[in-house]
């Protein structure tokens, strides 16, 4: 599974890094740290998954989120965030967010979700799904 990490925080694409290095199976493909980069990094590498920020420069996790959802049905989004609030999740999940995350509280669980996705994904071309 490729992995793109979209996130501001330098110290938290640290740690999703050694965290996804911890998962077989998982390739970290790129990271981008504000909206522009991550939309230009999902044409660039056409990830399996993307680790989605709210919060960035030049845009939010939100735009790039609803701009990539059309050409990318099948892109696995796990936003995760310092801004939990229901009414966040809710416009996430109807833009095509997969997962909602609290960074303080489920950062942990991404290495057990990207086993489950994995295991869920065929073999094939991402493209198959």
């Amino acid at each position: 599974m490729r992995v793109l990490i979209v996130d501001d925080s330098k110290v938290v694409v640290e740690r999703l890094a050694d965290l996804l290095n911890e998962v077989p199976g998982v390739e970290l493909v790129g990271r981008a740290n504000d909206a522009p980069a991550a939309i230009h990094s999902i044409l660039k590498t056409n990830p399996d998954a993307i680790i989605l920020d709210l919060q960035m420069p030049g845009g939010s996790g939100l735009e790039v989120l609803r701009s990539i959802r059309l050409t990318h049905p099948s892109l696995w989004v796990l936003v995760c965030t310092n801004y939990p609030y229901p009414q966040y999740r809710e416009e996430c999940i109807s833009a095509g967010a997969n997962y909602f995350l609290d960074k303080s509280a489920d950062f942990e669980k991404i290495p057990g979700i990207l086993r489950d996705l994995i295991k869920k994904t065929p073999k094939a071309a991402p493209t198959a799904r």
